[in-house]
């Protein structure tokens, strides 16, 4: 078993997270990578690289530039002991990728630009809308596709993604997350009559905006108008079972995660649903938050028992109080682009935004149960190689988990007794699988 437990460290290089669990020692890290150029396929040379951390709003703590192959080399402290953030600017935009605890090459695609509106869609739009007293918390989530062929990031750096609020409606946040799934908070450009937009470079594959604000709620009762310059496949309109809601096209489509699904498809651009909104619905409880969270970010399969006002584990658990709408839109938006067979999108929450996330976002592969000695069919012994197999993706997605909750402590949407009753969660989750 000692000399299992050798391979499995030496194997994973899980000696830097393990010090993370127990305490945390800040040496100096080294991480590299290459960046390529995703348009052309080619390595991308003289790339600026900026290494952010996050914990103080995303400080620049050191940089780089990419060599004639692409490829980079980053020094700093915190690299190993701490979430941060990998930034590449290319022609005046920023492209980023998590770098997490415990990682020590992180590769970085960026692409040329197009200012083609037409590089983009809108697959679905969610609405979720949540009473709050006086106040009626709504939060929105656009899927984002860009299947531009050459691939490119639609960008227009005087904004490229606009968004309509209702009257009287007051904006708390507005967040963006790429492929990469790590959510980065936008500053919003305002516009007039309530249009605002952002300056966000999306890059081929699916991205997500996700935005907060608040509306007056007097008498428990709101007529709320939805309206978007875009054209949208779906529009799903989430609220508790305990708030009625009404609208012109709008259909009941079931219940999920203990929340009323209204549905409307292929909504035309500029089209203006108004939804009637009445009712009362709990405040979200910090308890069963505390008890949602006990599969970590791991589990998918915990989903189904989460309470409704926290995202499940496998979402990042981020509450309603910290980031508004943004909770459950990771949670019905990676649930029904999963039932509709769309690509999701992975989070480092978001939310979020990211948030997060989700966040976001964010979405994490489950965490795996520790090793047993023997398979599930036939109780047959298993080899090292399967073993150390097994232990190997526990310990990623150990590894994932920490990193979550690193950011969400950063972030501030997790209070410390919370930190501490997670981290001794992970610190168990090592033991089990040192022991197995």
């Amino acid at each position: 078993m000692k000399a299992l437990t050798k391979r499995v460290l030496a194997a994973t290089g899980f000696g830097c997270a393990f010090l993370l669990i127990s305490g945390g020692l800040a040496v100096a890290g080294t991480v590299h990578g290459t960046v390529t150029n995703g348009t052309t396929g080619k390595p991308a040379a003289g790339v600026q690289l900026i290494l952010l951390q996050l914990q103080g709003g995303m400080q620049p703590v050191a940089n780089a530039k990419s060599d004639s192959q692409g490829q980079y080399t980053i020094e700093n402290a915190g690299i190993g002991a701490q979430p941060m953030l990998l930034r590449a600017v290319y022609n005046g935009i920023n492209f980023h990728q998590p770098v997490p605890p415990g990682t020590r090459q992180v590769d970085i695609t960026v692409y040329e630009s197009t200012k083609d509106a037409g590089a983009i869609t809108i697959a679905s739009r969610i609405v979720v809308f949540q009473p709050n007293g006086s106040t009626l918390t709504v939060g929105e989530e656009y899927s984002v596709q860009n299947n531009s062929q050459p691939p490119k990031a639609y960008f227009l750096p005087a904004g490229n993604f606009d968004f309509q609020l209702p009257t009287e409606a007051k904006l708390q946040q507005v967040a963006a997350a790429g492929a990469a799934g790590m959510p980065v908070t936008q500053a919003p450009i305002e516009k007039n009559r309530g249009r605002y937009a952002i300056a966000y470079a999306f890059r081929p594959g699916q991205s997500v905006v996700r935005l907060s604000y608040d509306l007056p709620y007097a008498a428990n009762t709101a007529n709320v108008e939805v309206a978007s310059p875009y054209a949208a496949a779906r529009l799903l309109v989430v609220a508790p079972p305990s708030v009625q809601i009404t609208g012109a096209g709008l259909q009941p489509s079931g219940q999920e995660q203990g929340m009323n699904i209204y549905a409307r498809d292929n909504l035309a651009a500029n089209a203006l649903v108004t939804v009637n909104v009445s009712g009362t619905a709990p405040p979200p409880s910090d308890a069963s938050a505390g008890n949602a969270q006990g599969g970590g970010n791991g589990g998918g399969d915990n989903a189904g028992s989460a309470n409704i006002q926290v995202i499940p584990g496998r979402l990042d658990a981020l509450k309603w109080p910290m980031i508004g709408g943004f909770a459950l839109l990771f949670v019905l938006g990676a649930y029904w682009l999963s039932r509709k067979q769309v690509v999701t999108v992975p989070v480092a929450v978001g939310a979020a935004g990211t948030v997060a996330a989700s966040a976001p976002a964010l979405v994490t592969s489950p965490l795996a149960a520790p090793p047993s000695a023997t398979s599930v069919q036939g109780n047959v012994p298993l080899g090292l190689k399967e073993m150390d197999a097994q232990v190997g993706t526990s310990l990623d997605a150990l590894k994932e988990r920490l990193f979550r909750l690193e950011l969400r402590r950063q972030a501030g949407t997790i209070s410390e007794q919370e930190y501490a009753q997670e981290r001794a969660r992970a610190e168990q989750v090592l033991r089990d699988l040192l022991r197995g």
